[in-house]
């Protein structure tokens, strides 16, 4: 039995139907979900093997009697509802394959009920008039590789709690965190997933809403209404997105229509058992329909600058997760639907917006993440760094007197770091479960573990590659990141933990003010070693570059924590050159309360140079040098 006031709708958009069944409607949630119409509101689900759908909620004082309407043999079902209102909410119920019911959200649902309830919310999707025109353009113009990236990564929860213990929403943030970025230096913030989630410990990677801010945060217009703020003051937005895996929860997309539909029917495919999540099939045309629109909806309903992909890996490989699996018609562990779809993803997604970043978090060694597809490549044009970060973490959790020995740790990222175009990550993942915070893995006492860690991150920032840091770690927070709790922010109190606050301000804007140190991150011309093989004293020389031959920096590392004096460092003009950085100085937490100022060249060959001249190295320590007045520089 049908309402009269829900109707069949008999114009139906067969040329998007078909497209979405091709795999190649990329607008997909303009068709499928809640859309307004000239009266009410028109809903359609895409079930391709559900004996009916029927609409139920708060319109229909959720009567189970308003069946939907199968759009011939497309695996469409529709109805429109003149008495649906923004703000009710509603459910579909499935007659699924085998004919038992289940009761489940539109996976297109803009908003949902506040957790633990799951309804879907009647929602239009905001026609916002955008302010932030001036970076859109700027965006457009600038090439992303010879830029300043320095991202700050946020879980929204957690950043900071209110005092009665509830967490910040996102226009709580939008007042404070927008701000604090802006003065410590970070040109982007990364937001962990933002997605609808039911399960807090997931940190929102197993999502149930793909198109819905998650209830807990706010609403559609609030992130809009960020994401603008953000602009204004000069900063990026990035969002972790998950297009491999989703929640199996039974109300949400898992076996939605009672058969394997946007999970793979090979169960050792389907199932993630590392994750306890199902794997999507991303070989399905209907489901590049749903991710690749997912995508583009982030990217153009909040201007977002770019999305972090999430277990680029999973989707590569058929034995990436614990267990049995299943081979490819070739018999190898490569996920070939997987390829093509990461690989059309990257294609559609820079063919309307090539100017945003597309950066695979991808843990493997993979060839070509970062290369063009018409080259073979996967088409991102970023990928985290993860064996440099492995390495480098490895080799500062050691007791210095080791270090000699395992030198290569540090050194061996120069054998391949312009291979693909990097981002050097110390993310959420190095400071949980048990593998401790950034401060708390350095050796030493507490006052070594502040050098460590202002050594770590002073190389970090001289190597090549943009960079990501999580947060806590710029103030050196001791505890490991919690997920349920606000970051220690009364860390603050101890004057070590100012200075290290200090310390990555003053080198988040001595990063972006040095051309040196992004112009040619993914080029040869950006770097010359000036000496990697000096295991014994576990010292690293080298030269950053900019593209004008007089922008170039004096890199010098000291990774134990004994002093060196009388070191001949060789330099490539005749001249002075003054120290312009140097981690042991009292106002960034050190001990040192005069720098070594300006230093004369020396008509001394060193390190392949007929110049040099001598410095000092502190214990655990990075000294940067400047040219302040050389001769012979070409223009």
């Amino acid at each position: 039995m049908e309402k009269e006031n829900s109707t069949k709708d008999n114009h139906h958009d067969l040329d998007a139907i078909y497209l979405f069944n091709e795999g190649t409607l990329y607008d997909s949630y303009t068709t499928l979900g809640c859309n307004k119409v000239d009266k009410g509101y028109k809903f359609t689900v895409w079930a391709p093997h559900a004996q009916a759908v029927y609409l139920i909620g708060d319109f229909n004082a959720w009567s189970e009697h308003d069946e939907m309407e199968l759009i011939e043999d497309t695996g469409f079902f529709t109805l429109t509802d003149e008495r649906a209102e923004e703000g009710h909410h509603y459910k579909y119920k499935i007659i699924q394959a085998d004919g038992t019911s289940a009761y489940k959200v539109d996976p297109y649902a803009y908003e949902f009920e506040v957790r633990p309830k799951d309804a879907s919310v009647v929602k239009d999707l905001p026609n916002k008039k955008w302010s932030d025109g001036l970076w859109m353009a700027n965006r457009k113009r600038r090439e992303i590789y010879n830029r300043p990236l320095n991202i700050y990564e946020v879980h929204l929860s957690s950043w900071k709690h209110h005092e009665d213990g509830s967490w910040y929403s996102i226009k709580d943030l939008e007042n404070e965190l927008i701000p604090y970025v802006k003065e410590m230096g970070y040109t982007h913030i990364e937001f962990m997933p933002l997605m609808e989630h039911p399960l807090d410990a997931s940190w929102g990677y197993q999502a149930t809403g793909f198109y819905a801010l998650s209830s807990k945060f706010g609403t559609i217009e609030d992130f809009q209404d960020f994401v603008e703020a953000a602009h204004q003051a000069n900063i990026g937005v990035i969002m972790d997105w998950v297009p491999g895996h989703f929640n199996r929860n039974s109300y949400a997309l898992a076996y939605y229509d009672g058969t394997p539909q946007f999970e793979y029917a090979d169960k050792n495919r389907a199932d993630n058992l590392g994750w306890g999540t199902l794997n999507f099939d991303l070989g399905k045309s209907q489901v590049r329909s749903f991710l690749i629109s997912n995508a583009l909806f982030w990217i153009e309903q909040f201007h977002l600058d770019g999305l972090r992909v999430d277990a680029v890996s999973n989707m590569l490989y058929l034995d990436y997760d614990i267990g049995e699996w299943t081979p490819n018609d070739e018999g190898t562990n490569i996920n070939k639907e997987g390829v093509e779809f990461i690989q059309l993803l990257n294609k559609k997604v820079f063919e309307r917006h090539p100017d945003v970043l597309m950066m695979a978090e991808e843990s493997t060694a993979w060839e070509k993440v970062t290369h063009p597809v018409h080259e073979g490549g996967l088409g991102f044009n970023y990928k985290w760094n993860m064996g440099w970060m492995n390495d480098t973490l490895r080799f500062f959790e050691m007791d210095p007197l080791d270090r000699k020995n395992h030198f290569n740790l540090i050194t061996f990222s120069f054998m391949y770091t312009f291979n693909e175009n990097y981002l050097l990550p110390f993310s959420h993942d190095e400071v949980v479960h048990g593998k401790k915070s950034l401060m708390h893995k350095m050796f030493g006492d507490r006052y070594n573990q502040f050098a460590g860690l202002r050594t770590l991150e002073t190389y970090r920032m001289m190597h090549p590659g943009k960079k990501l840091e999580f947060m806590g770690s710029e103030y050196g927070q001791f505890l490991e990141w919690r997920f349920d709790e606000g970051l220690e922010w009364n860390n603050l109190e101890d004057p070590a933990n100012a200075k290290h606050l200090e310390f990555t301000k003053q080198l988040n804007h001595f990063y972006k003010e040095h051309r040196a140190l992004w112009e040619l991150d993914h080029h040869p011309a950006g770097i010359e070693i000036l000496d990697a093989d000096n295991p014994e004293e576990s010292v690293l020389y080298f030269i950053r570059q900019g593209n004008n031959p007089r922008d170039f920096l004096i890199v010098l590392c000291n990774f134990v924590p004994v002093e060196r004096q009388h070191v001949r460092i060789g330099l490539p003009y005749k001249g002075q050159y003054e120290e312009v950085w140097n981690t042991e100085m009292e106002q960034l937490g050190g001990t040192w309360t005069q720098s070594q100022g300006v230093l004369k060249t020396e008509t001394i060959p060193a390190h392949g140079k007929d110049y040099s001249t001598e410095v000092i190295l502190p214990a655990l320590s990075v000294v940067v040098l400047k040219p302040k007045r050389v001769y012979g520089v070409k223009k």
